[in-house]
């Protein structure tokens, strides 16, 4: 064989062996990657943390002696008068609010809460309460008050009775 003869019948018996290996064939594609399985939303990080259907906020126990003290201090009896209590009467009649007394029995605490933080949600239409923009002429103690002093004040106009005389002359 010639040496030429002998190269070319090597390279048939390569190429021969190389077709008919394991695997062997045409050239192979590179794997395709395998299709992610279908993605599911993410759950919402948030659900079930909505407000539960029926709830209402609720001023947690307040310490009555000590929201007369913060009355005192604020000095909401030089706008309301309060039956049965030795507080010095309101002297300004333009700022005159409801007598306090008669309302712990016709209110929530949290109703309180609302008059004090929020003055101007409810007035009674008609009443000397208001001012002559419609807002309350109470003033807001938002900036002079703790969260404490607030619940304790609650529940100190919360434990008022109805004093002697009088009647609920509106709020």
């Amino acid at each position: 064989m010639t040496p030429r003869v002998l190269w070319s019948a090597v390279l048939a018996a390569t190429t021969a062996a190389a077709l008919l290996a394991p695997g062997a064939g045409p050239a192979q594609q590179p794997a395709r990657p395998a299709r992610p399985p279908a993605q599911q939303p993410a759950p919402d990080p948030h659900a079930g943390h909505g407000t539960p259907k029926g709830w209402k906020f609720t001023l947690p126990k307040g310490d009555p002696a000590k929201g007369r003290e913060v009355f005192a201090k604020l000095e909401c009896y030089a706008c309301h008068e309060v039956k049965g209590e030795r507080f010095p009467a309101p002297t300004e009649q333009a700022k005159v609010g409801p007598e306090l007394s008669q309302m712990a029995p016709l209110h929530e605490a949290e109703y309180f809460a609302e008059a004090v933080l929020n003055p101007s949600v409810v007035i009674d239409k008609g009443k000397k309460y208001q001012a002559p923009d419609g807002s309350s002429k109470m003033p807001e103690f938002n900036d002079s008050l703790t969260v404490k002093e607030l619940i304790d004040l609650v529940a100190y106009l919360r434990s008022l009775k109805p004093g002697a005389g009088g009647g609920h002359r509106g709020h």
